[in-house]
């Protein structure tokens, strides 16, 4: 399992929000590059990024943009980036800023784009599968659909989507654990790769994903709350791995 510590920016900052709630963001970390430095330092060889501006507005930021070049250009890092990408020129930029996968959240729920973007970017597309109540929220979490999380996870694997980021919207930035019981549900859909995100604590936690077969986690508040150590569960990880 990888393990993908979390940056989240907003105009620039690096931020947390709890339950995807803008108006209870707060600030995480000072300068983005540095803090991903100290990431790549712990062992991380996987970065997650959201543009929370662009999740919020439709269109990436430029402003997080000019970050996440920096970041790439200094750091041997494997970097995925969601938030706001919606256009098959804006996956075309957010890669050739470095990044490595580029995730789709509300644009994937468009049938015809996603093909599109499956087609024109192989291998390089990875859908965010992001959950309130059971059922699939958009624009930033801000928008609720009507489409339970299963059935788009089964939608988006019969168009080729082989990797999802799985997110309880009402676990994250909570630190009250993932959701096992929906991971496990998600796992019964065939040929998906899937990432949980939101809730992780501690090592424990990380212990039961990885012991699920789960493709990777995503660390981020328990990482700055410091209630988990990314080395420490790097390094279990790799050891799980080798004894498996």
């Amino acid at each position: 399992m990888i393990l993908f510590p979390a940056i989240d920016l907003l105009d620039g900052q690096c931020v947390r929000l709890y339950q995807g709630d803008y108006a209870k963001a707060s600030t995480v970390a000072g300068d983005a590059l540095e803090t991903a430095r100290r990431f790549r330092e712990a062992g991380a060889t996987h970065l997650h990024v959201v543009d929370l501006n662009g999740a919020r507005e439709g269109c990436p930021s430029a402003q997080n943009r000019k970050i996440l070049e920096r970041i790439s250009a200094e750091l041997d890092l494997h970097i995925e980036l969601g938030g706001g990408i919606r256009t098959l020129d804006a996956i075309r930029e957010a890669l050739s800023s470095g990044v490595r996968e580029v995730i789709l959240g509300s644009a994937a729920t468009d049938p015809d784009f996603l093909a599109s973007a499956l087609s024109s970017f192989p291998g390089r597309i990875v859908v965010g599968i992001d959950a309130r109540d059971g059922y699939v929220a958009t624009a930033g979490w801000t928008d609720l659909t009507g489409i339970h999380y299963l059935d788009f996870a089964n939608t988006v694997a019969g168009a080729g989507v082989r990797r999802v980021i799985f997110t309880d919207i009402s676990r994250d930035g909570t630190l009250n654990g993932p959701n096992l019981d929906m991971l496990a549900q998600l796992q019964t859909v065939r040929k998906l790769q899937i990432t949980a995100s939101g809730g992780i604590r501690t090592l424990s936690d990380i212990e039961q994903l990885s012991s699920m077969g789960l493709y990777g986690a995503i660390c981020g508040k328990s990482l700055y709350a410091g209630t988990l150590d990314l080395r420490a569960a790097i390094q279990a990880v790799k050891e799980s791995c080798d004894a498996g």
